[in-house]
């Protein structure tokens, strides 16, 4: 789950795993694969950031390259 806030300046949590598409009308608009919309303060980048986050965070992302060199001694 991602937090983002509406125009109206309320937050909600949004699951992420549905998002279809991240677009700038000039407002971010956020379309779920149900056909969803949801219009929110944050960037577009800012969103994918989010989105990208939580991907890595439940592992359906693999590790950036350079992360974890560290233990590889």
């Amino acid at each position: 789950m991602i937090k983002l806030t509406r125009l109206n300046g309320n937050s909600f949590m949004l699951n992420a795993v549905y998002i279809e598409t991240i677009e700038s009308f000039p407002d971010t608009t956020i379309t779920l694969t149900n056909g969803r919309k949801y219009v929110v303060r944050e960037a577009e980048d800012q969103v994918f950031t989010l989105v990208e986050n939580f991907y890595q965070s439940v592992n359906l992302l693999g590790q950036q390259q350079g992360e974890g060199k560290e233990n590889e001694k």
